[in-house]
């Protein structure tokens, strides 16, 4: 199932299952089909989605370090990272709460 996600302040913005599960997840709401993210809770979810963002960017650099010490090669760093995945959603998220307006999923 495609995720939408929709706003009366931005375009709509439209995420592959596994791509939008994983937000979701970071936002608390793994298990929502669908679901709502009220204007209040915005700023919150945002600093969700850029805490996720560092620590997925540490653990990389980590791993990297790890192999190095090892005397090998260290792993590829994902074709499109986790930073480029939720930029757009952040952007909705920083959009929508300026206009005071929720962002709806699934309905």
């Amino acid at each position: 199932m495609i995720y939408k996600f929709k706003s009366k302040a931005a375009g709509d913005l439209i995420f592959l299952p596994e791509n939008a599960r994983q937000i979701l997840s970071i936002l608390g709401k793994a298990e929502a089909a669908q679901g709502i993210i009220e204007p209040t809770a915005m700023a919150a979810a945002v600093l969700a989605l850029q805490a996720a963002v560092a620590h997925a960017e540490q653990a990389q650099a980590l791993a990297a370090d790890e192999a190095r010490a090892r005397g090998e090669r260290p792993p590829p760093a994902p074709a499109v990272g986790l930073r480029q995945r939720v930029q757009p959603f952040i952007a909705m998220l920083e959009r929508c709460e300026r206009a005071q307006q929720p962002i709806v999923w699934g309905v």
